[in-house]
């Protein structure tokens, strides 16, 4: 077992590093492939030594190689993120296959909730393919099946909402987060992790209440889909408690 926890932690370190290649470039419209690697501020491209996760940073000082320019510490922060997501999944499942889905699912959220916070925007091409393998997690017609309650039952709730508050709300992509969380939660414990995103984000958005900043709900989303997947035991018992 433990053999296939270092293995999927070095799994999450390099797709980490490949998350830093989107949350970088798709915003911007360029392509994921080409050019290669190179350094944001000289723009030169870097040797296959200068691109290993994690250690590269480590190894270079935080620093470019060529023009010693600070490398953002998004990039290392995000493989160790990506690291401990793959980790995790992979013990909480103890398979391959699902280790695998739903690490590189919930990496493709962590980038959604990045790219969200920083530019406001949800690439399609992330929050489509998330959606895609969430159906893979689990029996294939039950997470269809909740997908797409799940798809409905918000798209319902943004009408009524948008109608009395005067005012678009709730997201398209919001609507495609819930339909991952129905699909990889189910019913009971989907709808308690969208009580639980609201929970989670309720201090912060009164606390910038009165500041005018927007802030998105797909992190809030995402993480207590994340949190929720993994504690999934205990929260079954809470549930069963509350409902007695």
């Amino acid at each position: 077992m433990y053999a296939y926890i270092i293995l999927f932690g070095i799994l999450g370190l390099v797709f980490g590093s490949f998350l830093n290649v989107l949350i970088y470039r798709i915003p911007k419209g360029e392509s994921i492939v080409f050019p290669s690697s190179h350094c944001q501020n000289c723009k030169k491209p870097l040797k296959w030594w200068h691109n290993i996760p994690l250690f590269s940073y480590l190894f270079l000082g935080g620093k470019c190689f060529y023009c010693k320019e600070k490398i953002s510490t998004q990039y290392p922060l995000i493989e160790v993120a990506s690291s401990f997501i793959f980790i995790s999944t992979y013990i909480k499942t103890s398979s391959l296959y699902e280790g695998i889905l739903l690490g590189v699912i919930f990496d493709l959220l962590l980038a959604l909730s990045i790219i969200d916070f920083r530019y406001k925007e949800v690439p399609d091409s992330l929050s489509l393919t998330a959606l895609t393998l969430s159906v893979f997690s689990g029996n294939i017609l039950l997470s269809l099946n909740n997908t797409l309650l799940f798809a409905g039952g918000f798209t319902l709730l943004r009408f009524y909402v948008s109608y009395f508050a005067k005012k678009e709300a709730l997201g398209e992509a919001d609507i495609i987060i819930a339909a991952i969380i129905g699909a990889i939660l189910g019913i009971k414990l989907g709808f308690f992790a969208i009580f639980f995103s609201a929970v989670l984000a309720l201090p912060v958005f009164l606390f910038i209440e009165k500041k005018d900043i927007q802030i998105p709900f797909i992190p809030f989303l995402t993480l207590s889909l994340y949190i929720v997947y993994i504690f999934s035991t205990q929260f079954k018992q809470l549930i069963s408690w509350i409902y007695e």
